[in-house]
Formats: structure tokens, sequence, C-alpha cells
């Protein structure tokens, strides 16, 4: 077993910190990546749902908003402190807590007898979500030397990347076949297999025993101004960006008080966490300029990625007509690419500096972002399949090189912080790019559409030919379309102009890493 774990081929270096023990790392690998893949599908498949879900519940389409923004909200305030808190409980332990818990949660998701039921589970289905993402990579990133993180990151990146684009369309699938109730009770079976795969398989090195022993040495040490700071802020924070624009932003007396609420709970976080002894977010770390960096990359990629995977659907239904399945449909031959890409991806980080893959990642998406900026209502099925296709073969440049310069050169008791803190950045960022999103399509659309009104009029050919009152539907409806479409066109110029920006940022910013780099360190 010594042997074993010695041997830095087999992923099992230095045998202090791997959760392998004596088997396979890349079983552990599968494993982890098993519950993290359901974990994030459960973020996206609940969206194409919400009106059967509300029809079902007798509530209003506005009140079933809830059922997303309960769980990102939960989701959010565990995600940080999920480091100190897999200290504190133990790795092992603490993931086992959370598959169990989104296993329970989901089982009464899909029982709730009324809405308020179905929010409160939610909101216990993301506190269980939140913590496991961190907790596997961290696993992930002790089982594996840097030499090899690149391949088991590639692995597991794959769950992380093409679950948001299965969530539509299974999600829709789902709901037109059988009940939405079947959404959240698909995950029960997979919890329980994961939890017992993980109960016998996982383990729990000495070293790590040693480390939460000592963090409970003397009675556990809680934060708790830091944690309340945590919770109040990010919460906040959550609830303006996924109800800003439905509520008119700041000019609603709601949205207002939450985001100074945000604001001011934030910015105390920040200064206290910084003085505080055993900060329950690590803030710290950002004092490391690659690892900030590989942070604001995490939230550029979540920024794009979860954005145009919101606003595509959106796109082919709302303007094209497209069912719901037929939507995802059109973003799922992005996850075939994906998966095909990954491993190469995985390769590549043994040969290649890391910087240079996420610039050359970021530049994809600059392209593929670019190429959106010119679609039309008169799109085939077939063209929006590519530029998905097109999109997805940058994203595998970008999470696992990221993960790679994320944990360079980090004491091996930093690796729950940061992989808690890398989870934070991607949520934020596609918390971030969706409100972004909605809030320009809505403002670009009354530009656009007044730009569109005032040069049609009585004297042009556009304006003589509609004087009946149905023609005048028409001709409005043909402004509200043509406005709704340029609007999206902004947004799609908009991501790729962010994508292009960041490319020399990273060349710049981001150190260099080379394979093996930070063995020593642990």
């Amino acid at each position: 077993m010594a042997d074993a774990a010695n041997d830095p081929a087999a992923g099992n270096w230095d045998g202090g910190r791997s959760a392998a023990g004596d088997r396979s790392p890349w079983l552990i690998a599968i494993i982890v990546s098993m519950a993290t893949f359901m974990e994030v599908l459960d973020t996206s498949i609940a969206n194409v749902s919400l009106q059967h879900i509300a029809g079902n519940l007798a509530a209003s389409q506005e009140e079933s908003t809830w059922v997303l923004t309960s769980y990102l909200v939960s989701n959010a305030i565990v995600l940080p402190i999920s480091g100190w808190l897999a200290k504190v409980v133990g790795r092992k332990r603490f993931y086992m807590f959370c598959v169990g818990l989104f296993g329970v949660s989901s089982l009464l998701c899909g029982l709730a007898p009324s809405l308020g039921m179905l929010v409160f589970f939610r909101v216990l289905q993301g506190l269980g979500g939140g913590g496991l993402a961190p907790s596997e990579q961290s696993i992930l990133a002790d089982t594996f030397p840097p030499a090899l993180r690149g391949q088991a990151f590639a692995l597991y990146g794959v769950a992380v990347v093409v679950a948001p684009t299965l969530g539509p369309t299974l999600g829709g699938w789902i709901t037109d076949s059988y009940s939405w109730r079947w959404i959240f009770l698909i995950n029960v079976p997979v919890c329980a297999l994961s939890l017992f795969l993980a109960g016998t398989m996982l383990h729990e090195t000495e070293v790590i025993r040693k480390e939460t022993e000592k963090a409970r040495h003397g009675g556990i040490k809680i934060d708790y101004l830091g944690f309340a700071l945590v919770a109040v802020g990010l919460g906040s924070l959550q609830v303006v960006l996924d109800k800003g624009t439905q509520d008119d932003w700041f000019s609603s007396d709601l949205i207002l008080v939450f985001g100074i609420v945000a604001g001011l709970s934030l910015a105390f976080l920040i200064a206290w966490e910084l003085l505080y002894d055993d900060p329950i977010v690590d803030i710290p770390l950002f004092r490391d300029k690659s690892f900030a960096t590989s942070m604001a990359a995490m939230f550029v990629t979540g920024f794009i990625l979860i954005s145009t995977t919101q606003m595509l659907p959106q796109y082919l239904q709302s303007l094209m007509g497209y069912t719901a399945m037929q939507a995802g449909m059109a973003l799922t031959a992005g996850g075939a690419a994906t998966l095909v890409m990954m491993p190469l991806v995985g390769f590549l980080t043994r040969k290649v500096q890391p910087k240079f893959l996420i610039s050359f990642g970021l530049a994809i998406e600059a392209i593929a972002c670019w190429h959106l900026h010119s679609i039309t209502t008169e799109i085939s099925f077939g063209y929006i399949a590519w530029a998905r296709v097109l999109q997805a073969i940058g994203l595998p440049f970008l999470f696992v090189p990221i993960s790679m310069v994320a944990y360079a050169g980090l004491p091996p008791g930093k690796n729950n912080s940061a992989s808690a803190l890398m989870n934070t950045m991607r949520n934020l960022g596609g918390s971030f790019g969706i409100s972004l999103a909605v809030a320009l399509l809505a403002r670009r659309g009354q530009f656009h559409q007044s730009r569109i009104v005032g040069s049609v009029d009585a004297f042009t050919p556009a304006g003589a030919h509609h004087t009946t009152r149905e023609s005048l539907i028409q001709l409005g409806q043909s402004i509200h379309v043509q406005a709704t479409v340029a609007s999206y066109l902004d947004i799609f110029w908009l991501l790729a102009v962010l994508a292009a920006v960041a490319v020399p940022l990273m060349l710049i910013l981001l150190r260099r890493v080379e394979p093996g780099e930070g063995a020593a360190a642990h």
C-alpha cells in the first residue's frame, strides 16, 4: 500500500493526503464527478419546468421563480465557507453529509405539497449541493500530483461543463413525458449510489484526520461574524441579481435595501477576514496575484458559460418557436464537443503552459460569441448547434488550466479553501452574467424599438403599406421581433468583447506553472 501511495504515475503522490489509499485515483475521480454532475445539472434542470410547477401548486409564474432563487441563495452562502466546514468536520464526513442532504432534500422536493414547502426544501438542497464541488476538487488536488492534475480535472470538468447543457433538455423531456416532480426524484438513486461509493472507497488519511483534530482542539472556534456576513452579504447579492430586472432594479425599495445590505456586508467581510486569525473565508489567498487572476478567469468563464446557456434556449423558444426540448437539443451538440476536447486538454496541460491554454480558450470564446452576433430568426437548427460546438471547444481550455493555476504552489492545507473560492467565483460569474444579460435584453430592446419606430413613418415604403388595423398590428410585432433580435446581438457582442479583453490580462498576470510544480510545497 505504501508503494501505491507514493507512486506519482498512479496519482497517489507522497502518501500524505491522497483520498485513493491503495485504490486507483482515477476511480476516486469518477466517484466524485458523479455527485457534482448531479448537482450542477440541478442548477439548470428546473428552469424549463417553472410553468408546470406554478400550475400544479396553484402559484403565479412570478412566485415560482423562487424555486430557482432559493437554491441559488443557499448555494451561494455555503460555497465560500465549505472549505472551513470540511476542515473542522472532516473532509470525507462533510462530503458524505452534503451528498446525503442533497439526496434527502431532493426526495422532499419531489414530494412537496405546496410552493412554500418546495422553496424550503430547495434551500436545503442548495446547502447540500454547495458543499459538494469544493470538497471534490480538494480531494482531486490532494490525490493527484500537479503533473496529472490537468487530466484529473479534465475528467471532473466533463461534469461541470456538460451538465448545464443537458439540464434544459432533460428537464423538458421529463416534464413533458412524466411530471416535474421527477426532475428532483431522479437525484435520489444517484445520491444513494454516490453515498455508498464514497463511504466504501474514499480514504481519509492520517494527515487529514490530524488537521481536523487540530481545528477542533480546545473546541471549535467559529467565526460567527464572518459566517453572518457571508450569509447576509452573498444571500442579499443573489436576490438582487436574480430579482433586479424583474423589479426594475434600484427603483424598487426592496432591491435597493438588499443592494445596500449586500455591499456593506461584503465590504465588512473582506476587512474582517483579513484581520481574523482563523477566517471562515480565506480572503488572504487573494493576496497572491496569480491566484487572484485565476479567480477572475473563473468568474469570466462562469459569466460567459452560464449567460449563453440561459440566453440561447430563450432566443430559440421566444423568437423561433422551439420547444424547451428542441432548444436543449440545439445545445447538446456542445456537450458532445466538450467530451471530445476534455481528454485533449488534459494531455496538453502536461506540455503547454496553463496561461497559454487559458488565453487560447478565451480567444475561442470571443470568436464563438462574435459568431453568435450574426444570428437571425432565419437560422437553421444546424447553425445554432455548430455555434454552440465552437463555444464548447473553448471551455475545456478554461476550466482545466484555471484549476491547475489556482492550486499551483498552495500549501496542502489551503486546497479546501481554494476550491471553495474557485466555485464561489464561478457561480457569482454565472449570476452576474445572467443578471446583466436579462437587464440588457430589456433596456436595449426599448432602445432598438424606439430607433426602429423612429425610422418608420407614413412616407416610407414600410409605413405606406401599413394603414389598416391588422397591418399595423403586424408592423408592431415585426418591430418588436427586430428590436429583440438586436438586443440579443448586443449581449453576444458584449460577451465577445469581455473574452477578448481578458486574453492579454491572462498572459500578463498569470504566473508560469511547469508540470510538477508545487509538489515540493506539499
